[in-house]
């Protein structure tokens, strides 16, 4: 089975038992939006608590053996606008962008090479080639005369499938011209007394996309295959008007990205709590960002929530705590039943970190959609002292810290005067892992989901206990003879404990079904033989195992089993 028919199972399968919707659906959707259905908001809910706890409620231990000291803030979404002139996100929070000439589309250009991979009409070409990808070798000969394999796969295409999926592209357009360009950029190339040449089939696509060798290299439309323009700036915030009057004194911003609000209230957080640096302060909430080209579910969304956490730490001491947070932040993900093989590191390039950072890691997952490559999941950030740095300039607030201890430490080791005034008096240091949430929520679908023609349910999804939006299904075998009311006790003893579903309708068998396609890791089965005996069945979903337990028993198995 293909990565991407996994995918679109996964999407149907979150449609159909209520995980995620499409925003307004009824009126034909909003490109880039998605709502959280009742079971989608437990699970998203689920990761957040647990993000929550391991980050703020009980932190990690640090270094010195002892827990690191971590708070907490809600921020507002829309902070003054000249937060995001400070940020760099008014002048500088821009991606390149393109439009096709022939279907209007707009994309993101550094998206494009991807979006080529999985359009249906460059997969469509690609089997009239004979080749399974882009980076496949063809021998081609150089005159493509009457009768060459090449040239009847491509004027086959360009009639039938080309037509109808990429009316854009030029060898659609006028065949007869590009083809003699094609002609003409075989004829000028290397060794031009060999009779073909080999060339890859990404080099084919290219090559039909552009109808004369006057026009430059053009990368076809991944929506009709016809040409993009050069790319241009596009500003990725979301503008809005706070107040009676709509004009640029009163132009705000919808936060990109939750960090900014907190390096607003950094001062807040010292002057109110007794925390020192180094310390950090964690946030979760939602973030907009206009991206042109959504996609891949809600991988990439215009709308998405962030776990992000500012660590404020001496600059002397930034490169160990950001080793230390990338290691911390591995370990949460694989303590949600992550598979280590489905998790990697892959540090930022030079070219590719953004302005303020020092050093970037992302910690990447293999989705489907990126498989076998793997794709972004968290970024693990050290952006120095810059955005301290910019909003006490802007703002015109001292935002730099006073390290007594480190002031007393330093006269008890007898450093000079002008020495400790320098090392004690400083800006933090930052160090920033942030996470998305409902990318979060992409990936336990992901990681979770498989199939087993054998079962009663092919399909079903293997989340973590912790996790899983349902813990328990509790069942009465049938609807009758004292059993409802057996279960329905126990329903209403464990509900109070964690997330049950009491239900008592069709069969055993498609009860199951239902409760693995959700997710629900255990089942109890109330049965004749517990009017008797006072035992239970209790279902395994990953196993599909059975067991006998005590009914006094299951409060304390099962907690262990979904706290554990």
């Amino acid at each position: 089975m293909s990565d991407a028919s996994v995918m679109d199972k996964i999407v149907s399968l979150c449609k159909r038992r209520g995980f995620v919707y499409p925003a307004s659906e009824i009126y034909g959707g909003i490109n880039g939006f998605w709502d959280y259905g009742p079971l989608g908001v437990l699970l998203k809910n689920n990761i957040r608590d647990s993000w929550w706890r391991a980050m703020v409620e009980c932190p990690p231990i640090g270094p010195d053996g002892h827990p690191i000291e971590m708070v907490g803030v809600d921020t507002a979404i829309i902070q003054h606008p000249k937060t995001w002139v400070a940020s760099g996100h008014v002048g500088g929070f821009a991606d390149p962008m393109s439009t096709c000439r022939q279907c209007k589309k707009l994309f993101r250009s550094d998206h494009v090479p991807d979006m080529l991979g999985e359009a249906e009409w460059v997969k469509s070409f690609l089997t009239a080639l004979g080749v399974s990808g882009l980076d496949a070798m063809l021998e081609i000969t150089r005159a493509l005369g009457e009768g060459d394999a090449t040239a009847g796969a491509l004027s086959r295409w360009a009639r039938k499938d080309g037509k109808k999926l990429a009316p854009g592209i030029a060898l659609v357009r006028s065949y007869n011209t590009t083809l003699d360009a094609l002609r003409q950029v075989l004829r000028d190339g290397e060794a031009a007394e060999q009779p073909s040449v080999t060339r890859s089939a990404k080099f084919l696509l290219h090559a039909v996309a552009r109808a004369s060798t006057q026009e430059p290299p053009i990368v076809p439309c991944p929506n009709c295959g016809g040409d993009l323009t050069e790319p241009r700036q596009f500003n990725l915030m979301f503008e809005s008007h706070a107040g009676a009057v709509q004009d640029d004194a009163s132009k705000v911003y919808l936060r990109p990205e939750t960090a900014q609000g907190i390096f607003l209230n950094y001062k807040n957080v010292l002057d109110t709590t007794r925390v020192k640096v180094p310390f950090g302060v964690a946030q979760i909430g939602k973030s907009f960002r206009n991206e042109v080209t959504p996609r891949n579910f809600v991988f990439r969304s215009r709308e998405f929530e962030q776990m992000e956490m500012e660590w404020f730490c001496h600059p002397d001491e930034s490169r160990m705590w950001f080793e230390f947070w990338k290691a911390e932040r591995m370990r949460w993900w694989r303590s949600l039943g992550v598979s280590e093989a489905n998790l990697r590191y892959r540090d930022h390039d030079a070219d590719e970190l953004s302005h303020y950072s020092k050093m970037t890691v992302d910690i990447e997952y293999r989705y489907p959609f990126t498989a076998p490559d793997f794709g972004e999941l968290e970024g693990i950030a050290h952006r120095g002292s810059f955005d301290l740095t910019q909003h006490q300039t802007h703002s015109g607030q001292k935002l730099d810290y006073f390290d007594q201890d480190l002031q007393l430490k330093l006269k008890a080791e007898g450093k000079p005067d002008d020495e400790i005034k320098a090392k004690s008096r400083y800006i933090p240091n930052v160090i920033e892992p942030a996470a998305g949430l409902t990318r979060a929520v992409a990936l336990l679908l992901c990681e979770g989901y498989a199939e087993d023609a054998s079962r009663a349910s092919p399909v079903f999804l293997k989340f973590d206990p912790k996790v899983a939006p349902i813990k328990l299904g509790i069942f009465p075998l049938v609807n009758k003879d004292g059993l409802p009311e057996i279960a329905e006790k126990l329903y209403m003893d464990l509900r109070t404990r964690f997330a049950c579903e009491f239900d008592a309708k069709q069969s055993i068998g498609k009860r199951y079904a239902r409760m693995d396609e959700i997710g629900t890791p255990f089942c109890v089965t109330i049965d004749g033989q517990s009017l008797t005996d006072q035992t239970v069945t209790l279902r395994d979903r990953d196993t599909a195992a059975q067991e006998r337990i005590p009914l006094d028993r299951i409060k304390e198995l099962v907690t262990n089993r979904v706290l554990g």
